[in-house]
């Protein structure tokens, strides 16, 4: 990978994380026993203006956050340069990020 294309990666990781910190904010506001309950989420994809909401559990993003280098992203919203494709559910993806875009998405994560 050029450095540019790891400058690229890094860049679309940070925008990303702003996204994962919205959705942390959303889960910090759920009611403690509703984690079986479906929530929007926003899509955590770097595609600029995306504004899909993606429904899953509370107990489902967790799984998610358990690793700093994974995503939730709507179906079609993967970047297959940068991410591989880890598990999808009912109307999302979960993508975890490679090389420099994985190192910076740990760097970033507000849970480190």
């Amino acid at each position: 990978m050029s450095p540019v294309d790891e400058e690229e990666q890094s860049v679309i990781a940070r925008n990303e994380a702003l996204f994962r910190e919205i959705n942390e904010g959303i889960e910090r506001g759920q009611w403690p026993g509703e984690e079986d309950a479906p929530v929007g989420f926003r899509c955590e994809c770097a595609r600029l203006g995306c504004n899909e909401l993606i429904e899953l559990t509370v107990r489902q993003y967790e799984r998610v956050r358990a690793d700093p280098r994974r995503f939730v992203v709507a179906p079609g919203h993967e970047l297959p340069d940068g991410e591989t494709v880890v598990d999808s559910g009912g109307g999302y993806v979960v993508v975890e990020k490679r090389d420099q875009a994985g190192a910076t998405a740990e760097g970033t994560d507000p849970r480190s």
